[in-house]
């Protein structure tokens, strides 16, 4: 947080969701410190911008609901196609190389 204050970026700390998913454009938080705080459902979603992007790095457990899924805001099963891609080519380079 004080990278952001240092580089003037404008930034806010809430205990809930539903309050700041309509401002938010990213979402980062320490899964332990934030697991049960947080759970993106169909709710949250409503007040979220249209163009956020909903992102996790799989697997889930109860951050975000499977009514979630179908939403195109919903990233995560992008990710997981995109980073099979990515370790397929990063072991050819390793076992290959270029």
């Amino acid at each position: 947080m004080k990278y952001l204050t240092l580089k003037g970026v404008e930034w806010d700390e809430s205990a809930d969701l539903k309050e700041v998913a309509s401002k938010c454009d990213v979402r980062s938080d320490l899964y332990e410190e934030a697991r049960g705080k947080y759970i993106i459902d169909r709710d949250v979603l409503g007040v979220m911008q249209k163009h956020a992007i909903v992102m996790h790095p799989l697997p889930r457990l109860d951050e975000i609901t499977v009514d979630v899924d179908g939403d195109p805001r919903a990233a995560y099963f992008r990710q997981a196609k995109n980073g099979l891609y990515i370790r397929m080519a990063l072991l050819k380079l390793l076992l290959v190389g270029w």
